[in-house]
């Protein structure tokens, strides 16, 4: 990942942390955090997830992708009523 220049968004362990800094500098470079980006990544992940509540939406039942559309269009209007 850091290769591709790809962020991670999960925070390390505090195991993995503490295991780090008694390596030294053999331990390797430390991940860089985002707090803000971790919990925006988990906002939208939960949403996803309250979307799939709607067995139509989890499961795709339509062939086409505009009755798809309009189904989820509709899942996420029924959510965003009940917030």
């Amino acid at each position: 990942m850091r290769r591709r220049r790809i962020r991670h968004t999960i925070p390390e362990p505090k195991d993995q942390r503490a295991n780090r800094r008694r390596k030294g500098s053999t331990g390797g470079r430390p991940t860089g955090f985002d707090r803000d980006h971790y919990r925006r990544r988990n906002e939208v992940e939960r949403t996803i997830n309250r979307l799939k509540n709607s067995r139509a939406v989890a499961t795709r039942y339509d062939k086409r992708a505009y009755v798809f559309h309009g189904t989820v269009t509709a899942a996420a209007i029924r959510l965003w009523l009940r917030t």
